[in-house]
């Protein structure tokens, strides 16, 4: 394989496509339908620098990776009760959610939350939704809820 690069331009106009046919396809069902995707950089890059079971390390070591692998500029994050918000600034796929909302359709999908909710559910065992995505001035908004464990049977 070639070591040259595509433009970042360019992979955002396919990611762009790809979603847009998607919503095209599902409507507000698409979001249901992509909250693995980013799920091999996961198991390849995220889940193996996890040591800890403790929300506010886990958070922090992907964090710093996403930070490290140039995928945002910065990004934090506060806990509420069961409401984790994240604020993520410089996401690199920033373009196609202005894409999306060009065409009046919210941002239904962001690799930095799945990957918060793929960590959550592998170290922790608790259910997560992610149930917002907001963009406001360049700044990705993300709203993710944490339950208390998985239903039983009993």
């Amino acid at each position: 394989m070639s070591d040259k690069k595509i433009s970042l331009e360019y992979a955002n106009a396919i990611i762009y496509d790809l979603e847009k046919a998607f919503w095209d396809e599902r409507g507000k069902g698409a979001r249901f339908r992509t909250t693995k995707v980013g799920h091999a950089f996961f198991m390849n890059k995220i889940l193996p620098a996890i040591e800890s079971t403790d929300l506010e390390e886990i958070l922090g070591v992907i964090e710093n990776i996403l930070q490290e692998e140039g995928l945002v500029s910065s990004i934090s994050h506060e806990m509420e009760d069961r409401l984790l918000r994240v604020r993520v600034e410089g996401y690199v796929h920033h373009e196609v959610g202005e894409m999306m909302q060009a065409h009046d359709i919210e941002p239904f999908t962001c690799v930095p939350a799945n990957l918060i909710v793929l960590a959550i559910e592998e170290k922790l065992d608790l259910p997560v939704e992610l149930a917002e995505i907001k963009i406001e001035d360049g700044v990705w908004n993300l709203l993710l809820v944490l339950f208390e464990g998985r239903p039983t049977l009993d």
